[in-house]
């Protein structure tokens, strides 16, 4: 995947991936410190082979643009490959190829995040480089324009010619009445077209300092190795004062809307509804855990309730299931999907979804389906500790939000407290006489 594709939806990752957002301490076995900058590291030591993935996050995302100006946070992350004071534009990239290494970076609406993957040899290297970029980023003109070209064609491609990902954006802007959530990661055309040279740069030196990053290590190398390679390239680097950032409250929806999408490049159609969720950092937090549960039980493979219901038994579907994204600093939401078999009609498929979620208020869980989800989530933890690179996603992007490490350390056992009560107690307080969007994405009619 490239690196623009992988900007882009590398949050979604987080949220709808089999592997869960956070593991136990018998699974990976993190150790922090913080240097005295500010900048917190975390190192998962990770034998099985000679590899290491060095991730850099910054607890900075769209959310924190200002108004107006969407896209700001990913196209600074476009720009952090080329020049700084020292290295030459693209040769950042160049000297990660030329070692042998693999490297990305990811915006989403919470956090900006850069990664190596690398023979652990090299690490002290790429921590050279990367510390160079937070504070010597070279911004010109000459630099800014062509890259301008290319973060508005990725829009086109991504979005403006993919009718889900119009879709999409249509949804957020309803959904969200006044969270930054509803503004897309990508930006708006128009509003990037409008960026200035000055509005990266105030914003590069607002939010690019260590004390509002992260740097994350795992893989072959243990935390004594890694501290003095911390302080060596990135102690130096000073704290800056950051700031203020906005505290957003979201008002709940008063009506129950409806998003409609016909586009010619429709080949499936699809439905789907909506509602807004507590999550991880936002609302009745406490229901977390449980809304996660309910979302494996959901639609946690072949063998999960709307699967097995609409797909498998009344065969109203070709596909159905649900998410929870709650792993956030924001509002989350909790959504269903569904699309009709060839030639079946969209209406009625979501006839019976809505009859499948009526049935969840009414009835709720049960115990045996609570117990055989979470021991899935607990599973798929388990099975995350083979990854060197998995590790430094999950840790990185839970801190990023405001979580703690122990916060992540103690999810499999939070997860295995969870309750068939508790988890009927979240289905009513999202669900019950609360508001949602619904969507339909349909084949444009040809007469």
């Amino acid at each position: 995947m490239s690196r623009r594709a992988f900007s882009y939806v590398l949050a979604l990752f987080f949220l709808l991936a089999g592997i869960p957002a956070v593991a136990g301490a018998a699974v990976f076995n993190p150790q922090s410190f913080t240097l005295k900058n500010g900048m917190q590291v975390v190192v998962i030591t990770n034998h099985r082979v000679p590899v290491v993935t060095h991730m850099v996050w910054y607890k900075i995302g769209a959310m924190d643009e200002p108004a107006g100006k969407s896209g700001l946070a990913h196209y600074l992350e476009h720009l952090m490959f080329k020049g700084t004071k020292s290295l030459k534009s693209g040769e950042f990239s160049a000297i990660v190829a030329r070692n042998g290494g693999r490297e990305n970076a990811f915006t989403s609406q919470d956090y900006t995040g850069y990664f190596q993957s690398i023979a652990v040899d090299r690490l002290p290297l790429m921590m050279k480089i990367e510390a160079d970029r937070m504070t010597n980023l070279v911004l010109t003109d000459d630099i800014i324009e062509p890259e301008r070209a290319v973060v508005i064609e990725e829009r086109r491609s991504r979005v403006d010619r993919d009718p889900s990902s119009m879709l999409g954006e249509q949804i957020r802007a309803v959904m969200f009445q006044n969270h930054p959530y509803q503004i897309p990661i990508i930006g708006w055309q128009h509003e990037i077209e409008g960026l200035t040279r000055k509005d990266l740069i105030d914003f590069y030196k607002a939010w690019y300092a260590p004390n509002n990053a992260i740097l994350v290590i795992s893989g072959d190398i243990t935390v004594d190795e890694v501290r003095p390679l911390a302080e060596k390239y990135y102690g130096p680097i000073p704290a800056k004062p950051l700031p203020e950032r906005v505290k957003w409250a979201e008002p709940p929806l008063n009506a129950d809307l409806r998003v409609v999408l016909e586009h010619a490049r429709v080949r499936q159609p699809s439905w789907s509804r909506r509602f807004i969720a507590p999550s991880q950092m936002h609302g009745a937090t406490e229901h977390a855990d449980a809304l996660q549960v309910l979302g494996e039980i959901l639609s946690g493979g072949a063998t999960s309730r709307l699967y097995r219901k609409l797909v498998v038994e009344r065969k109203a579907a070709v596909s159905a299931g649900g998410w929870y994204s709650g792993r956030l600093r924001g509002p989350g939401t909790f959504g269903f999907y569904i699309s009709p078999p060839p030639g079946g009609d969209l209406e009625e498929a979501g006839k019976a979804m809505n009859e499948e979620i009526n049935l969840l208020i009414e009835k709720g869980v049960t115990e045996e389906e609570v117990k055989k989800a979470v021991q899935r989530l607990q599973d798929s933890a388990i099975y995350a500790r083979d990854s060197y690179r998995t590790p430094a996603r999950v840790l990185g992007g839970a801190l990023a939000i405001g979580q703690t490490v122990e916060d992540v350390e103690s999810w499999p056992e939070r997860i295995g407290m969870v309750t068939v009560d508790a988890v009927n107690r979240a289905i009513a307080h999202v669900f019950k006489d609360r508001k949602s969007v619904t969507s339909l994405l349909l084949p444009k009619p040809t007469t």
